[in-house]
C-alpha cells in the first residue's frame, strides 16, 4: 500500500479524498467504510465539508490510541481554525469555545470538574417520573389517530424538554437553543447564523439563573467552586446541548428503528427476545448516533503506520468504523466496549443519564404502543446527510389506536 503522506493536509489537492457529506456516504455509510478502509488501512482521507480535509481514523485500537494521548493529539482547534475561512460551515461545529471538549491539561479539568459536578447531582431515580410526566402530554396528541412520526412527534421534542428541565431552562428561551443547536449540526450556510442565536439564548439563560437560581444543573455550574465566568457556563451549557439533544434524539430513533427491523425483537416491539437496553448497546456499537467524531489535532506531524498525520489538522475517529472492528467475536449482547462515548480523558460524563433517558423513552412508549409497525418500507426512510451524525430525518409508524380512555395517568 502507498503511503499517502498528505492526509489532512491543506495544500492536498482533495482529488482523492472521499467526501463525508455526499450522497453516497449518507445513502450507506457502512459501505464506504470498508472501501475506504480496503484503499488506506487504518487512516483515510476525507472531506468533511467541500474544501474541509481530515483523516478518517478506521481502526480501534488506533482510535484508542490516539484518544489516550492527548499530549500528542490535542483537541484544540485553534490552530486549525486559522487556516479555514471565516464563513466555512464547519466552523460553528469545530471552533474552539473554552469547554471540556476543546481543551486538555489544566483548564480541561477545570471545565470537566465543574461538568461533571453539575451532571453528577441530577437525580436519575426521579428522571423516571420525569420522562414519564413530560413524554404523556406528547403521546396524547397522536395515540388515538394510530400513525406518528416518532422524529418529531415524540423523540425530539421529549429529548428537548427533559434536557431543558434538567439545566433549568424555560421553553421560550428553549426554543431559540434547539433552533441554533439544529442549525449547528446541519452545517450549512446558516450555521454561523444559528451559533448567534444559540449563545444569545444561553447568555439570557445564565442571566436568568443568576437572579432566579434553581436545583438545575445552569445554577450548579454558576455556583462551582471553579468560578466559571459567564463566558464559560455559556460555553459549557453548549456542550450539554450539544451532547443531550442530537446524540439523544439519534440514540433512541436508531433503537427504535432497529427493534422494528429486527426479528430478534419480533417485529413488534415487545415480542422479541433482546431487551431494550440489549438494542441500545448494539446501536451504540453499529449505528452509533454520532458516527464520526471525536476530534483532534496532531501537535506536530505524526507517523501512524504508514500514514503521515500533518499538524494541526484534524483527525476524526470514525466511532461506526472502529466499532465494527473485531472487537468480539459472534453475539455482542451486553458488551460495552464500543466507543459511542468516546475513551479517555474526553469520555462522557453522562453516560449513566443518555442511556437512563433513552431506555425509558423507548419502554414508555412501548407500555402505549406494543403493535407499533413502520409505516413504509424500511429501505424508503431517509437519512441526514452530515459528516458527524447519523440520523434519520423521521420515523413514520401505525398501530392500533387504542381507546381514549385505555390513556395512563401522569404520575403525580
Amino acid at each position: 500500500m502507498s503511503c499517502p503522506v498528505l492526509h489532512g493536509s491543506p495544500v492536498d489537492t482533495n482529488d482523492d479524498r472521499f467526501p463525508l457529506y455526499g450522497e453516497e456516504f449518507t445513502r450507506d455509510p457502512r459501505a464506504a467504510y470498508e472501501v475506504l478502509r480496503g484503499r488506506y488501512g487504518t487512516l483515510a482521507p476525507v472531506e468533511l465539508a467541500k474544501g474541509v480535509p481530515a483523516t478518517l481514523v478506521l481502526d480501534y485500537a488506533t482510535a484508542v490510541r490516539i484518544l489516550h494521548d492527548p499530549e500528542h493529539f490535542p483537541v484544540d482547534p485553534r490552530p486549525w481554525q486559522q487556516t479555514v475561512p471565516d464563513d466555512c460551515p464547519l466552523r460553528p461545529m469545530m471552533e474552539w469555545y473554552p469547554a471540556a471538549r476543546y481543551t486538555d491539561g489544566y483548564e480541561h479539568a477545570r471545565y470537566r470538574q465543574a461538568s461533571a459536578a453539575a451532571i453528577d447531582e441530577v437525580d436519575l431515580h426521579a428522571m423516571h417520573a420525569t420522562v414519564e410526566n413530560l413524554a404523556t402530554p406528547l403521546v396524547e396528541r397522536w395515540i388515538t389517530a394510530g400513525s406518528a412520526d416518532l422524529a418529531s412527534q415524540y423523540v425530539f421534542p421529549l429529548v428537548f424538554a427533559v434536557l431543558n428541565q434538567a439545566i433549568g431552562c424555560p421553553a421560550e428561551i428553549g426554543q431559540r437553543v434547539a433552533a441554533g443547536m439544529a442549525a449547528r449540526f446541519d452545517s450549512t450556510a446558516s450555521s454561523g447564523q444559528g451559533m448567534d442565536m444559540l449563545t444569545g439564548a444561553l447568555t439570557e439563560l445564565v442571566h436568568l439563573k443568576r437572579a432566579q437560581p434553581g436545583d438545575d444543573m445552569t445554577t450548579r455550574l454558576m455556583n462551582h467552586r471553579d468560578n466559571l465566568d459567564e463566558r464559560e457556563v455559556v460555553a459549557q451549557l453548549m456542550s450539554f446541548y450539544g451532547a443531550g439533544i442530537e446524540p439523544q434524539r439519534n440514540l433512541i430513533l436508531n433503537t427504535l428503528h432497529l427493534m422494528l427491523i429486527d426479528d430478534r425483537f419480533g417485529g413488534g416491539l415487545l415480542s422479541g427476545s433482546l431487551s431494550t437496553r440489549d438494542a441500545l448497546d448494539e446501536v451504540l456499537f453499529n449505528d452509533p448516533p454520532m458516527a464520526n467524531f471525536c476530534t483532534t489535532y496532531p501537535r506536530q506531524p505524526t507517523l501512524i503506520d504508514t500514514t503521515w498525520l500533518p499538524a494541526h489538522q484534524p483527525v476524526v475517529i470514525s466511532i461506526a468504523a472502529c466499532n465494527s472492528a473485531p472487537i468480539t467475536n459472534g453475539d455482542r449482547t451486553g458488551n460495552r466496549s464500543h466507543l459511542a462515548f468516546s475513551t479517555g480523558t474526553h469520555t462522557c460524563p453522562a453516560r449513566p443519564m443518555a442511556y437512563q433517558v433513552a431506555e425509558d423513552a423507548i419502554d414508555y412508549l412501548l407500555d402505549l404502543a406494543p403493535d407499533i409497525r413502520l409505516a413504509v418500507p424500511a429501505d424508503e426512510l431517509e437519512w441526514r446527510p452530515g459528516p458527524f451524525h447519523r440520523a434519520l430525518t423521521a420515523l413514520p409508524v401505525v398501530f392500533p389506536a387504542p381507546n381514549r380512555s385505555g390513556m395512563p395517568q401522569r404520575s403525580s
